[in-house]
């Protein structure tokens, strides 16, 4: 029974380790539940400060999560100092930034998608309920979270956006301002006079319901085409993707209407064939004349 004799001591020893341990243990969880109830409070008195300032949910949420987790860190770090007095503070600062950079490169995108997501709340570029087009992504912001925005696309399909995708590329605010302006091309055939036709053009712009009256209509003769003479036909309107297709209706069809009362031609395309050799045109009767002699 020799062979127990150093198992033990082991154990003995062990024993009396943990003995001693207990009132250092006691201290350090006693720590741990003082920091819990600190951070209570501070999550408590932080969340009514920030209630009082006009912030985004969402942000007010990530400030709240970051002041929790400061109190956390700084508890935890104190409670461990305590349990095993050799882990000095600069010790165990030392071994927090170096899991703090392992876990950095780790979760990269996550960190970098977390960033902008903070950039985009503090910026305030958009707003829930803004339609937005972001290179392929066109749609109304539904929510801005740290990692993602929610954009529903006008078919009700919802995309997820990374934040970063937001935040390094342009970004077109469509509802920014309640109302803007949009253009359509129009052309009139060669024959007819231009004046003329860019005053019954304005006119019937002027006529349309839905277009704003304190922004003027414009008509711009554009460009010569290859069967018309264009005109661009500007309006200001309510600035939602719904708005815009009404709008552009009513003036497409207004300016249609006017055009052909005028007596205005919209011309098809044209196309002029150019042959080196002259072609002869051959009648019905000589093409039976020339069936009958085959």
């Amino acid at each position: 029974m020799d062979f127990l004799e150093p198992l033990l001591e082991q154990v003995n020893a062990m024993t009396v380790g943990f003995i001693k341990l207990l009132p250092m243990l006691g201290i350090g969880l006693t720590v741990i539940i003082l920091t819990w109830l600190a951070s209570k409070v501070v999550k408590l008195v932080l969340g009514k400060v920030l209630d009082r300032s006009n912030i985004r949910p969402s942000l007010k949420s990530l400030f709240l999560t970051l002041a929790a987790i400061g109190v956390w860190t700084i508890g935890v770090l104190i409670s461990m100092a305590i349990i095993f007095p050799s882990l000095t503070p600069a010790k165990l600062l030392a071994a927090l930034g170096l899991g703090s950079i392992a876990i950095g490169f780790a979760f990269q995108d996550i960190f970098e998608n977390f960033l902008a997501g903070v950039m985009i709340m503090l910026r305030r570029p958009m707003r829930i309920g803004d339609f937005i087009e972001c290179e392929e992504v066109e749609g109304r912001i539904e929510q801005i979270n740290i990692r993602d925005t929610f954009v529903r696309q006008t078919d009700g399909v919802l995309i997820l956006v990374p934040n970063s995708k937001l935040f390094k590329n342009e970004v077109f605010v469509l509802t920014d301002q309640p109302i803007r302006r949009f253009e359509i091309v129009c052309g009139v055939a060669y024959d007819e006079d231009l004046e003329k036709s860019k005053s019954v053009i304005q006119k019937a712009l002027e006529s349309v319901d839905g277009i704003d009256r304190d922004k003027p209509v414009q008509v711009f003769a554009r460009e010569f085409n290859s069967s018309s003479v264009d005109f661009t036909i500007r309006w200001w309107a309510k600035s939602k993707p719904l708005d815009m297709h009404e709008s552009r209706d009513k003036v497409i069809i207004a300016v249609k209407k006017a055009l052909d009362d005028a007596g205005i031609e919209i011309p098809f395309p044209y196309r002029t064939l150019t042959f080196k050799e002259e072609l002869g045109i051959k009648s019905e009767e000589a093409k039976q004349m020339t069936a009958e002699d085959a």
